[in-house]
């Protein structure tokens, strides 16, 4: 049995050599039918991880769905005026640097990059992969490739939506057996009220419930929560990113 743990509570910036590269996958710009907004990634599902990666001493790539320019998913913006993420300050610093900035700007598509060349796969979550990582064939492809080599293999949020369709090479899901974790019922509730309107199209949660032989489990609403079991990493939302990515580095120090 896969051992369980939980955990509640190429950018290279510092000097030192890096331990190798982790690859970070986040949405393009999309359209949301549900609601018709523009809508991205998540922004610090990207920089509370990439703070975390940094500071172990790894190097991360960031790659796109279709390749190109990212966009954060405006509530997640800390200059935003409605003022949602106004304290998340560690986006705030990094979105003061040339070199994260530059990482927007220009990110290669997933499919034209090489596995073996990463330690680690790390999906970035926001309202753009219900729509862009739902049922994507190609993408999870290549988040089973980390998983049956042994390498950590990572989904925080609204990104562990490709985790209701991935299988692996034998055509079991790949979360069969497997505990994990991602966006709660009852934060998409806080997030309706919140807005005055249902935003996503589909939950994680209830799609989740109904797979046969896997537990999808949840914490108190927003608080940090991260599972590993083996090498599957899952983080509940988006402050969960850190501790998510804080388990990725653990399992590469093994």
């Amino acid at each position: 049995m896969s051992q369980v743990k939980e955990r509640s509570s190429y950018v290279h910036f510092h000097g030192a050599p890096s331990k190798g590269k982790i690859l970070m996958v986040a949405s393009s710009p999309s359209v949301s039918s549900q609601t018709n907004w523009p809508i991205g990634f998540w922004a610090a599902e990207l920089t509370h991880p990439l703070r975390v990666f940094q500071e172990a001493g790894y190097g991360v790539e960031l790659v796109s769905t279709e390749g190109g320019k990212l966009m954060m998913d405006a509530y997640s913006n800390p200059s935003d005026p409605s003022g949602y993420s106004a304290h998340d300050v560690i986006t705030l610093g990094y979105m003061q640097t040339k070199e994260f900035l530059d990482m927007l700007d220009n990110t290669r598509k997933f499919t034209e990059v090489s596995p073996g060349e990463y330690a680690a796969i790390f999906l970035v979550g926001g309202q753009g992969p219900m729509y862009t990582f739902k049922s994507n064939k190609a993408l999870q492809d290549l988040f089973v490739s980390f998983y049956e080599s042994g390498k950590p293999a990572a989904a925080v949020c609204h990104s562990t939506t490709l985790l209701l369709d991935a299988r692996t090479s034998d055509g079991e899901l790949l979360v069969k057996g497997k505990t994990w974790t991602g966006f709660a019922n009852a934060e998409e509730d806080f997030a309706d009220q919140a807005v005055g309107m249902k935003i996503q199209p589909y939950r994680i949660e209830d799609e989740a419930r109904k797979l046969p032989d896997t537990s999808f489990k949840v914490a108190a609403p927003f608080s940090s929560y991260a599972i590993t079991d083996g090498n599957l990493v899952t983080g509940q939302q988006q402050n969960s990113g850190a501790a998510a990515a804080e388990m990725v580095v653990e399992l590469l120090s093994r």
